[in-house]
């Protein structure tokens, strides 16, 4: 999805995802057979460095940042990030033909009746979507972001040394993705469905483009929280159980029963609420049946999420490999590969963009 807020120009861009738990560095390369993975670089952000999308500890992102790059090897200072949750809108509106240059000069106005924020307050963005429904009529993709979020994230990748020349949306960066590792249909609606630690970001593709765009404010930190209170353990200690009770089938034989019971209630919380958006969807888009679900994110790996998802929702649901046609170069570790493989979404999708400029 080519729809930035972009700040410049460039060829050699860094994928940065800065999530709530955890900041990812990824940087790809274009090579004959196929593109590949240069540097992987992460580091954890304390608990509550960032709340629902507010900095609350920019002095520890900005370390966190820089670690990640030191941790990967990278030395481009290009970055490309991504923006999610309640300060960032995605509307898909139908507006009467015209070109570009009028869009661009009647969009504020247009965007008014649609963002629910001070139009001074917020940063611009639009797509041209191909395949109006009606005669006379085009499809438009509007993107709203509050400035202070984007300010919140220009001044720490600023601070860590970095330049940030685009700021994507994280749903969009999935987008990029998903079309990057398998052959999208345009005549199948997927959803593609990414479990943050905080957010869980849901893009439905239509068409090829997206048909629907929300944000949830939920995630793998529910899992983390209903482990610590079930076994009064810190919350590190519930991560780790978290991950290594689910990364592999022979060990989840030894997660305690207390934790099975909690990851359960959680799970069907948070499928709830994304089943609930894409019930919404089909009844909003009576001929656009979903066809299939992929998930993605550090949340999507806890034991049983999947096929609760399928039981839930009654749709095939995969796994989104963001590396699946990705080749690893022989220098990354591949224990370091695994572990964050899935959690690489948003990373890849933003480093994708260096393709596309």
């Amino acid at each position: 999805m080519k729809l930035p807020f972009g700040i410049g120009k460039s060829r050699s861009i860094v994928g940065l995802d800065i999530g709530s738990s955890s900041v990812k560095a990824v940087e790809l390369a274009v090579r004959p057979k196929g593109i590949e993975l240069l540097h992987l670089g992460v580091a954890k952000l304390p608990p509550e460095a960032i709340v629902q999308g507010a900095f609350l500890n920019a002095g520890a992102i900005t370390e966190a940042i820089r670690e990640a790059i030191e941790n990967g090897g990278i030395k481009s200072k290009n970055v490309a990030t991504a923006v999610s949750g309640h300060s960032v809108i995605v509307k898909k509106i139908s507006l009467p033909t015209m070109t570009r240059e009028e869009l661009e000069e009647s969009i504020r106005w247009e965007a008014e009746q649609y963002i629910p924020f001070d139009i001074n307050e917020v940063n611009l963005d639009f797509q041209i979507l191909e395949g109006g429904e009606q005669e006379g009529q085009m499809d438009v993709l509007l993107v709203a972001a509050k400035k202070d979020l984007i300010d919140d994230y220009v001044h720490v990748i600023t601070d860590a040394g970095l330049r940030p020349v685009v700021i994507d949306v994280a749903a969009f960066a999935v987008e990029n993705a998903f079309e990057g590792n398998y052959d999208a249909r345009h005549d199948e609606v997927v959803a593609l469905v990414n479990v943050g630690s905080q957010t869980v970001n849901i893009n439905i593709l239509a068409k090829g483009a997206p048909a629907f765009t929300r944000d949830i404010s939920t995630g793998g930190n529910a899992f983390t929280e209903e482990i610590q209170k079930a076994l009064s353990v810190s919350w590190e200690e519930a991560e780790r159980i978290k991950i290594g009770g689910t990364a592999r089938e022979e060990s989840q034989d030894v997660v305690p029963q207390e934790v099975e019971q909690a990851v359960r209630g959680v799970t069907d919380t948070v499928i709830g609420e994304i089943s609930r958006s894409l019930d919404f969807f089909a009844a909003t888009a009576a001929d656009s049946r979903i066809a299939k679900v992929m998930v993605s994110g550090g949340g999507s790996r806890v034991s049983g999420f999947e096929s609760a998802f399928q039981g839930k929702t009654n749709l095939p649901v995969a796994r989104l490999n963001p590396l699946e046609r990705v080749v690893s170069t022989h220098k990354l570790d591949p224990d370091l590969l695994e572990e964050w493989g899935p959690s690489l979404s948003v990373a890849v999708g933003l480093a994708m963009r260096k393709m596309e400029v």
